[in-house]
C-alpha cells in the first residue's frame, strides 16, 4: 500500500511538473486519476524550490530580484504548464460566444490577447504583491501559495463534471470525480502549507483564494457546465495571486 501511494505521488509529481521521477513508476490513466489527491504535495515541492531560490538569491541581491528569481524556477520547474492553462481559458471564455466556441478556442496552441494579458496580470500581480511582503515572510508565502492553489483545483475535480471529449486533452486522466477520502488528504497537504503562518494571514489568504475559486467555477458552470485542464490550471494561477493579495492586505489589529 505505500508503495502505491508513493507510485501515485511520484506519478503526481511527473504529470505536474519536470522533475525526475525514478524509472519505476508506473504510467497510466488511473494511476494519474489516484495522482490527484498529491496535487497540493506537488506545490509544497514546487513552493519550497521557489522558496530555496528566493532565499539562496537574497544573499545576493535586493528582494525584488530574488523574488523574480524564485518565480522563474518555479515556472521552470513545472514547464509553465498552469500558466498555459490560464491563457487558454481565458482566450477561450473572452473570445468564444458559446460552448463549442470556447472549447476550440481553449484547444488552439496559439496564445490570443486575452491570453498575453492574463499572464501578464497574474505574473505581475504575484511579483508586486510578494516583493512587497516583509523579506522572512516570502518563503513561507510561497509554499502555502502553491499548495492551497492547488488545493483550489482539486475542488473543481470533487465538484464538477469533465466536459472534453478529446482522449488526448492534458487533464482527461483526471477526469473522474475526487473521492472524499482523496479529498481530505489533498486538504490535508494544503493545511501543512499553511502551518508556519500567522493565522489572521492565512485565513484572509484562504478566503481570497476560495472567493477566487468560487467566481471562476461559476464562469465555468455557465459556459462550459463542467472544468477542462485548462480550468483546473486558471484556478490554480489566479488562487495563487489571491492567496498573496490576502497576505499581503493590511489587517486591523
Amino acid at each position: 500500500m505505500i508503495r502505491r501511494e508513493l507510485e501515485y505521488f511520484l506519478g503526481a509529481v511527473r504529470f505536474f511538473t519536470r522533475l525526475p521521477v525514478p524509472a519505476w513508476v508506473g504510467h497510466s490513466a488511473e494511476a494519474l486519476n489516484h495522482s490527484a489527491r498529491y496535487f497540493p504535495a506537488v506545490g509544497l515541492i514546487v513552493g519550497g524550490i521557489g522558496a530555496l531560490v528566493y532565499l539562496a538569491a537574497l544573499q545576493l541581491w535586493p528582494q525584488p530580484v530574488a523574488v523574480l528569481l524564485s518565480m522563474a524556477a518555479t515556472i521552470y520547474a513545472t514547464g509553465a504548464f498552469h500558466e498555459d492553462g490560464l491563457s487558454d481559458a481565458v482566450d477561450g471564455l473572452g473570445g468564444g460566444w458559446d460552448r463549442a466556441r470556447i472549447l476550440e478556442i481553449m484547444k488552439d496552441s496559439r496564445v490570443g490577447s486575452f491570453g498575453v494579458a492574463a499572464l501578464w496580470l497574474a505574473l505581475t500581480g504575484k511579483f508586486v504583491l510578494l516583493a512587497t511582503l516583509d523579506a522572512a515572510l516570502v518563503p513561507l508565502a510561497l509554499v502555502a501559495g502553491h499548495a492551497v492553489s492547488r488545493f483550489c483545483s482539486t475542488v473543481l475535480l470533487a465538484t464538477m463534471e469533465y466536459v472534453r471529449e478529446d482522449l488526448l486533452a492534458k487533464a482527461k486522466p483526471l477526469a473522474t470525480r475526487l473521492a472524499p477520502g482523496a479529498f481530505v488528504v489533498a486538504a490535508a497537504f494544503a493545511v501543512a502549507g499553511l502551518l508556519p503562518l500567522a493565522w489572521p494571514q492565512a485565513l484572509a489568504g484562504c478566503l481570497l483564494a476560495a472567493l477566487a475559486t468560487a467566481w471562476l467555477a461559476a464562469k465555468f458552470r455557465r459556459w462550459l457546465g463542467g472544468y477542462t485542464g485548462d480550468c483546473l490550471g486558471a484556478v490554480q494561477q489566479v488562487a495563487e495571486l489571491a492567496f498573496y493579495l490576502g497576505l499581503a492586505a493590511r489587517l486591523p489589529g
